[in-house]
């Protein structure tokens, strides 16, 4: 790097850590109260349609951001995001009022769009990082999303009382509105100059980046080996994750009373969090240190280990929270080990774009195992929907296992380095 290029490279990770602690707490705050909230407006039979909605409209989302910052940057695209999510938080709040029920499912599903933001974030925190430190720059930005995850479900109950004219479980999302706003200021304002466009300048195609349409950012997807194994890594690793951390609590409920069953939910996914935040940064070095498909291998062998672990559980709530935390670890390396192994691997004047197919797949994927899991556990039970999770895994061991050529990327300052696999 060039000592100025450096500069705004370090001022791009910090902005980018502030903004995801910002609206992480938005996010996670409407999380822990969407399912509630839409069960009092719509059924406990409708209850879990909020968040699937929020899943998918964050995924469908990463498209007209990803053509966006493909045109012009990483500061529209991450801002549209922000402000679209705080749109939706805004007419959440209002189906609330209203008590207007399409006007919920809607308003989740383009609240979604702040996780999309969230998601494009860590391969903004990349554009101008050198290959020593790519895994360690997107696991800070990955790591800060700890804050919002931990803080953010235990904020619902003080908001309700400092705003007690509005409707049960609805004030969270007043504040979600205030922190993507913030979120969306912050990021137009000062993320200058933008990493994406300074990082295009050395690259030799990057005259025709504007053009970039989807079927040619899935074609250089298809026609990089590093690419394939990045993309199918964070799939992968996402699906497992979702399926089995949604029923969680409907294992634990089943043999627990009420009472109990909130205390242990509570325990163990602060432990799944712990696990899936906590220790990036650590993951992001070993990335860095030990090559991006030895993260990945470590990453399937952890979430093998953990459907093992919580499929053989029964009532044990210790050995389900080691089983949950082992499940976040192993999501953590296959995250972290595949979005870098990913924003390395294709050209840079596809980049946005291709990154915007990665985080719809992920997306999707995650959406999908949360939907089939309900009905998988209903069929055959908890234990059986952890050992499937785990046989997800063996695609993306077959491609783990499979040679990955280094791939000859642009450094910042303009020279070729040849990335470690």
């Amino acid at each position: 790097m060039t000592p100025d290029t450096a500069k705004v490279q370090r001022h791009t990770v910090r902005l980018l850590m502030l903004v995801e602690i910002i609206t992480g707490l938005g996010v996670a705050m409407g999380i822990a109260v969407g399912a509630l909230l839409t069960k009092d407006m719509a059924g406990i039979a409708l209850s879990g349609v909020a968040q699937s909605g929020a899943v998918v409209g964050g995924a469908l989302m990463a498209i007209p951001a990803s053509a966006l910052m493909q045109r012009r940057g990483r500061r529209p695209g991450l801002a549209l995001c922000y402000a679209t999510g705080a749109a939706g938080a805004v007419a959440v709040l209002f189906a609330a009022i209203t008590r207007s029920q399409p006007l919920l499912f809607a308003g989740f599903f383009v609240f979604g769009a702040a996780s999309a933001g969230k998601l494009a974030a860590r391969y903004a925190a990349v554009d101008l990082a050198e290959p020593s430190i790519r895994g360690r720059s997107l696991s800070l930005v990955v790591w800060s999303t700890t804050v919002g995850a931990v803080i953010g479900p235990n904020l619902p109950a003080p908001l309700e009382k400092i705003l007690p004219g509005l409707p049960k479980y609805s004030a969270p999302f007043a504040f979600a509105v205030a922190s993507f706003v913030v979120g969306a200021v912050l990021i137009f304002l000062f993320l200058r100059p933008d990493p994406l466009l300074l990082a295009g300048r050395s690259e030799p195609n990057s005259q025709g980046a504007q053009q970039v349409g989807l079927r040619t950012a899935w074609q250089a997807v298809v026609a990089s080996p590093g690419a394939r194994l990045g993309i199918a890594s964070t799939s992968v690793g996402h699906l497992v994750m979702v399926a089995v951390m949604s029923m969680t609590p409907l294992h634990i409920g089943a043999s627990h009373s009420d009472a109990d069953t909130l205390r242990i939910v509570g325990f163990v996914l602060s432990a799944h969090i712990a696990g899936m935040y906590g220790l990036s940064p650590v993951i992001g070095w070993l990335t860095d240190k030990l090559g991006r498909k030895a993260v990945i291998f470590s990453g399937i062998v952890l979430l093998v280990g953990a459907c093992t672990v919580a499929a053989t559980s029964g009532d044990g709530t210790i050995q389900l929270t080691v089983g949950l935390m082992m499940l976040g670890l192993g999501w953590s390396c296959t995250m972290v080990g595949g979005s870098t192994l990913f924003a390395e691997s294709v050209p840079q004047h596809v980049k946005a774009r291709a990154q915007g197919l990665s985080d719809l797949a992920t997306g999707l994927t995650g959406a999908s195992a949360g939907l089939l899991s309900g009905l998988v556990v209903s069929l055959a039970g908890y234990p059986a929907l952890a050992l499937i999770a785990a046989m997800c895994t063996l695609p993306l061991l077959a491609l783990v296992l499979r040679p990955v050529p280094a791939y000859a990327s642009v450094s910042a300052s303009g020279g070729t380095n040849v990335t470690p696999s």
